[in-house]
C-alpha cells in the first residue's frame, strides 16, 4: 500500500495540473480484471473501463507481456519510416470494417479530426470547393479539438470557444425531415454516432437511418460515423453502423481499441482515400510500435473468443437494467446497445454515481439524467448482478 494519502495526490495535482477535470475523491493504484484497488487497498468493480478504454479489464496478461516485449525492443520511430506492425493493423481493420484504408493517430478525438479533414479534402479534389458544410445531431459529443467540437452539439463545451467552424448545422436526432431538409449540395459530410455515448447512449432510429442513407444518395454529401464509444465491438458486431443501416464514408475508432493505450483510427474508403495525398495529414506518435502492438492483442482477443462473449452478456446486461426499472421508478427509460447502457432519471442523477462509488462500484453521470454504464468486456454475469445489485443500493440510499 502507497504511503502517499489522497489529501497528498490531491494536494500536488492542485498546485500543478491545469485543473480541467472535476475527479472523484478517489486514488486507483493497481486493477486486476474487472477491479480497481484505490491507495487505501479498497476494491471497485469498475463498469465505466475508463470510459470504455479498458475493454480487456485491467492488467490483462497478455496485453501486459505484449506491451513489455515491445517496449524493451522498440516502442517510436516516426512515421517518416515503415515498421512491421502499422500494415499488419491496418490489413485486420479494413477486413473487420469494409473500408480500404486507415490512417493511425492517439485518440477518438483525433481521428473524428481527420476524417472531418479528409471529407474537406475530397471535395477540394473534386473541385466542388463550395462543399464545406457538415451537418450533425443534437446529444452529439464527437470531441474537443476544434473541428470535432465545432460539430459537438452541447453548448456547455462550445460556448467559451466560439467561433467555431462555421458551416455546422445540427438537426433533432428524431426528426429524419428535418435531416433531409439540412443536406443539401454544400454538404461535405454528415456526422454520426450509431449510438450516443456522452450524449446519453441514444443508438440512431431506422427511419433517421434510412434519411441519412437518403440525403447522401440525393445529394452526394459524405457519411462520417463516429464509432469511438460504439465501435470496436462494443454492441456485438464490430462497428455499429452497419446494423443501423448505415453505410458510412469514414469511421472514427478509438477508446476500446486499445485496451488502454492511446490509439485512434481514421478508415477511409476506397474511393475517398483516392482524393488524399501525402502531407494532408500527419501525426508523430500516430501508429507507433506500441499503439499498434496493443491494438493487434485486442483484435487477437476479440476474434479468440471476447466478441462472442459480448455478445452473450448483452442480452443478460439488458434484462438485468429492466428488471432494475420495473423496481425503481426513477427510471423513466434503459437504453442499450450490446455492452454500452445509459439509466435516464427523472431527475439528475450526480448524487447516485457519489453513492455507487462509496460502495464500490465505478460508473458515470452523463446528458445531466443518464447514469452510463461501459464495463469491460470481459464482464461475467455474475459481475453484472453484483453491479445491479450495488446500483440499486446506492439509488436508494439517494
Amino acid at each position: 500500500m502507497s504511503t502517499t494519502t489522497t489529501t497528498d495526490v490531491k494536494a500536488l495535482e492542485s498546485q500543478h495540473v491545469l485543473q480541467t477535470y472535476k475527479r472523484q475523491p478517489v486514488v486507483f493504484e493497481r486493477g486486476s480484471g474487472m477491479r480497481l484497488q484505490d491507495d487505501h487497498g479498497k476494491s471497485y468493480l469498475d463498469f465505466l473501463s475508463g470510459i470504455g478504454v479498458a475493454s480487456l479489464g485491467h492488467a490483462h496478461p497478455k496485453l501486459a507481456h505484449a506491451l513489455a516485449d515491445q517496449a524493451a525492443k522498440l516502442v517510436h520511430t516516426s512515421n517518416l519510416y515503415f515498421h512491421p506492425l502499422q500494415g499488419e493493423l491496418a490489413a485486420r481493420l479494413t477486413a473487420l470494417t469494409g473500408l480500404a484504408r486507415a490512417f493511425f493517430c492517439n485518440s477518438g478525438t483525433e481521428a473524428n479530426e481527420a476524417c472531418l479533414k479528409f471529407a474537406r479534402r475530397y471535395w477540394h479534389t473534386k473541385s466542388q470547393t463550395n462543399r464545406t458544410k457538415y451537418v450533425a445531431f443534437t446529444h452529439s459529443f464527437h470531441g474537443r479539438t476544434m473541428g470535432s467540437l465545432s460539430v459537438t452539439w452541447d453548448e456547455h463545451y462550445r460556448g467559451p470557444f466560439q467561433p467555431l467552424i462555421p458551416g455546422v448545422t445540427f438537426v433533432d436526432g428524431a426528426d429524419p425531415a428535418a435531416l433531409l431538409a439540412a443536406v443539401d449540395a454544400d454538404t461535405a459530410a454528415i456526422i454520426v454516432e450509431p449510438v450516443q455515448g456522452e450524449g446519453g447512449v441514444r443508438p440512431v432510429s431506422p427511419a433517421m437511418a434510412k434519411a441519412i442513407e437518403d440525403a447522401c444518395a440525393r445529394t452526394g454529401a459524405l457519411l462520417i460515423a463516429d464509432e469511438v464509444q460504439s465501435g470496436a465491438g462494443r454492441t456485438g458486431e464490430f462497428l455499429a453502423s452497419p446494423a443501423a443501416g448505415l453505410t458510412p464514408d469514414f469511421v472514427a475508432l478509438g477508446k476500446a481499441l486499445g485496451g488502454g493505450m492511446p490509439v485512434g483510427a481514421a478508415m477511409v474508403s476506397a474511393e475517398a482515400a483516392e482524393t488524399i495525398f501525402a502531407g494532408d495529414h500527419g501525426t508523430t506518435y500516430g501508429g507507433n510500435l506500441l499503439a499498434c502492438r496493443a491494438a493487434l492483442v485486442f483484435l487477437d482477443e476479440l476474434a479468440g473468443g471476447l466478441q462472442a462473449h459480448v455478445r452473450e452478456m448483452a442480452p443478460y446486461f439488458l434484462t438485468g437494467l429492466r428488471a432494475l426499472q420495473s423496481r425503481v421508478p426513477a427510471i423513466r427509460e434503459v437504453r442499450a446497445a450490446g455492452l454500452i447502457a445509459g439509466l435516464d432519471f427523472d431527475k439528475d442523477p450526480a448524487p447516485v454515481v457519489a453513492a455507487a462509488l462509496e460502495r464500490g462500484l465505478l460508473i458515470n453521470r452523463t446528458s445531466n439524467t443518464v447514469i452510463r454504464l461501459l464495463p469491460p468486456y470481459i464482464v461475467t454475469k455474475q459481475d453484472i448482478d453484483e453491479a445491479l445489485a450495488i446500483l440499486e443500493e446506492a439509488i436508494a440510499a439517494v
